[in-house]
């Protein structure tokens, strides 16, 4: 695999990012202007309607973790009738996504491309962007990529924020918290950004990698745009691979890819556990990994989701309910507190999944599953539901683990196939 090195400061390793076949095929010329024309034009003003024709023939959705369809999301800002915003979230809280990284290091922009286009056709004349406090490279790529159209004179306007960084600081509330000149942390919503968001206004908050599929759909077409991944699915999905520790991949596959084949790609072994989605993903166990693909509907099949397109295969020897409660009590530390499921719920949820690590737990299963009944649905975000799904993927799919750690044995530890 061809690729290039992107410096991640504060994190485990540098990660590598792949030339890929769309979103990530011009990167071997250099992130500059100049070098992006070479490869993607300039985007078309498109008329709204336009603009909604094409997402809803690609049925594009959010790359952030929901899978919401971006076409509906810019159809709620537009039905408002009020001055609207738009928000490029680059984010990235989760340590183990470096995606939305990559694309503003190495093709900045084809993601303002991309935003650009959503704003002409909204009426927005200000583009916010908003980068990872806690990968501080990230932040001068931008800045360059602004200052290069800014000198084109395109007549937009672009402010950029960074974030507080932590897991919670890239939550679409915990942004617009941020611009509003508050703490960067999630408060309780009872609207849809889109119908109010930034001072109430309509607010278009999408993910960099969302902002960049709009971009390759407007200068493709449906047609072009849908030549790969599957026809309930069409285009490409950006993946980390191994984003939270050393020899982390940032790759480009069509969406419907097998996961096996993602794992043979970066130099794994296909029939392995893997943890998909991220701290708030799901335990796939190796017979389940080698058989499902990179596709919301299979995923969906198992209860998974393909979320913000991580990947984080666990090394044969590593047991998941050591892992899982090392995940959690981090989880627990990155809440914001503001509620009673996080401040109270999490760390108490931490300290029960501790528990059965350290093994010799009898009754763990039945107490980790009373207080994630607890947690899930009443947070002031989603923070308690993800951290509890995440356990309930371990209690549901590593059954005989979990009962071995509450006699105080792993099995894995044993080297008893599990």
């Amino acid at each position: 695999m061809t690729g290039y090195v992107v410096t991640r400061a504060g994190y485990a390793s540098d990660i590598a990012v792949v030339v890929g076949e769309r979103l990530l095929s011009g990167i071997a010329h250099g992130p500059g202007l100049g070098e992006h024309r070479a490869t993607w034009a300039a985007p078309p003003h498109l008329h709204v309607r336009e603009l909604l024709a094409l997402l809803t023939a690609a049925e594009i959705r959010g790359r952030g973790g929901a899978g919401f369809p971006f076409a509906r999301k810019v159809a709620t800002a537009v039905e408002s009738g009020r001055r609207r915003v738009l928000v490029v979230n680059a984010s990235e809280g989760e340590p183990g996504s470096a995606k939305d990284s990559a694309l503003m290091m190495t093709a900045p922009h084809l993601v303002l491309d991309g935003a650009e286009a959503v704003a002409r056709a909204l009426g927005v004349k200000h583009i916010r962007i908003v980068v990872p406090g806690e990968r501080p490279a990230v932040l001068p790529s931008v800045e360059a990529a602004v200052a290069e159209r800014k000198a084109l004179g395109d007549g937009l306007r672009y402010d950029i924020w960074t974030t507080g960084g932590g897991f919670v600081g890239g939550q679409a509330r915990a942004v617009i918290e941020l611009l509003e000149g508050r703490e960067n942390l999630p408060v309780t919503a009872w609207q849809p950004e889109a119908v109010s968001g930034f001072k109430g206004r309509p607010t278009l908050l999408s993910n960099a990698e969302t902002f960049a599929q709009v971009a390759a759909l407007v200068a493709l077409g449906p047609a072009r745009f849908g030549s790969v991944g599957t026809p309930e699915e069409p285009g490409t999905t950006l993946l980390t691979v191994a984003g939270d520790g050393p020899g982390g991949v940032v790759l480009e596959v069509a969406l419907g890819t097998p996961l096996s084949e993602v794992l043979r790609l970066c130099g794994y072994e296909p029939d392995i556990t893997v943890l998909l989605g991220g701290y708030h993903g799901m335990w796939l166990p190796p017979e389940q990994a080698v058989q499902r693909r990179m596709s919301r509907s299979d995923l969906s099949s198992v209860g998974a989701t393909l979320g913000a397109g991580i990947v984080l295969p666990l090394d044969r020897q590593a047991c998941p309910v050591t892992l899982t409660a090392a995940v959690v009590d981090y989880l627990a530390g990155q809440s914001a507190r503001r509620c009673g499921p996080c401040k109270n719920g999490l760390p108490a949820l931490a300290e029960a999944c501790s528990h059965l690590a350290t093994g010799g737990a009898p009754g763990a299963r039945e107490r980790i599953e009373q207080l994630s009944g607890l947690v899930t649905g009443r947070g002031a975000c989603a923070h308690p539901d993800g951290t509890a799904r995440l356990v309930g993927s371990l209690l549901r799919n590593f059954g005989s683990e979990v009962s071995a750690h509450e006699r105080g044995v792993c099995e894995i530890a044993a080297g008893v196939a599990v």
